[in-house]
């Protein structure tokens, strides 16, 4: 039920809009005014706890989230109708021309998915995807069953899905094997929640998903009819100890984190501004969201980002440039 309200709070949250309502700070140090995000699926959920928390932090602020994929996020911020895109791709040169200025939030993945009940699912948990085969699946458009992907005579139909909203979980997952977004055959479905569904509800179906609509926000264990197709990293032929972990959220995080899952898929997530930001409520957020903020990370499902860079960002932030 959780995640019902969840998804529907996506399209249902109203966006304030960047400069709606003049932001200040009091005489007393308090924060007046409003903040908005819009963008990536993959960043929503976190965003959302993040949200939260700053309002408890400061009461007399508003923060309006509102997801609708990665290009959505980045074409709001430059038109300054928010003022954070959320972002789950790296910031492209164009964009970087126009003022987009990408602040790393968070780290996760994208996770190829199948349905749980395909009939040849024991075969296809045991031997994994290359990303030789993920090519022939998406981009060549000669994979048409499931024995294709074993190199059996088995005739089962496979059914390709993929994205039909620019995405950085699209362009994330195209990358790991040479492509872009645009080349991805397939159905197209909108959304994360969409693309969950129609796994969930082919048997024959395989697509992609970040790692938050592949697992139970509550559970933390694979949502219901939803499989992960693991990942063959070495092209052994098969999955071995190191590369099967994906029972549970907090176990795919840790590979993540220690580089057993590959990246791309594995990628960070931005929070993107037009221009260092000097709005008071903006700069409070994004150093929330980079300091204390990241404690929220790994309850909710994502890995905090690198000293390193948490401290390049907060330089930039702190320099204006």
């Amino acid at each position: 039920m959780k995640r019902i309200f969840i998804i529907a709070a996506m399209f249902l949250t109203a966006c304030g809009g960047a400069g709606t309502v003049k932001n200040h700070v009091s005489d007393d140090g308090k924060l007046h005014g409003e903040l908005s995000l819009s963008g990536a699926f993959a960043l929503y959920p976190l965003a959302v706890e993040w949200a939260d928390e700053f309002q408890k932090l400061n009461p007399d602020v508003r923060v309006d989230v509102s997801a609708g994929g990665a290009g959505k996020g980045m074409t709001d911020v430059l038109a300054g109708v928010v003022d954070f895109g959320m972002v789950s791709r790296e910031v492209y040169p164009p964009e970087i021309e126009k003022g987009a200025v990408g602040f790393p939030s968070a780290k996760d993945a994208v996770v190829p998915t199948i349905n749980a009940n395909n009939p040849v699912i024991k075969e296809l948990l045991a031997k994994g995807l290359t990303k030789e085969m993920a090519r022939k699946i998406w981009i060549d458009g000669n994979v048409k069953t499931w024995g294709d992907v074993l190199g059996t005579n088995d005739e089962t139909p496979i059914h390709i899905y993929t994205r039909s909203d620019a995405c950085g979980a699209a362009e994330t997952f195209a990358n790991w094997f040479g492509a872009k977004q645009e080349e991805l055959g397939g159905t197209a479905v909108f959304g994360d929640p969409g693309l969950a569904a129609a796994i969930q509800k082919d048997i024959f179906g395989i697509g992609f998903n970040n790692i938050g609509y592949a697992y139970n926000n509550d559970t933390h264990k694979l949502n219901t009819d939803l499989e992960i197709f693991p990942i063959d990293n070495d092209n052994s032929g098969d999955i071995s100890d190191q590369e099967r972990f994906y029972d549970v959220k907090e176990n795919v995080t840790k590979a993540i984190a220690e580089g057993r899952y590959p990246s791309p898929p594995a990628r960070d997530l931005y929070l993107v501004t037009k221009g260092v930001p000097t709005d008071p409520i903006v700069v409070a957020f994004l150093k929330y969201v980079l300091t204390d903020g990241q404690k929220k990370n790994a309850p909710v499902g994502y890995i905090e980002i690198s000293k390193d860079k948490i401290d390049k960002a907060l330089e930039r932030l702190q320099s204006g440039k």
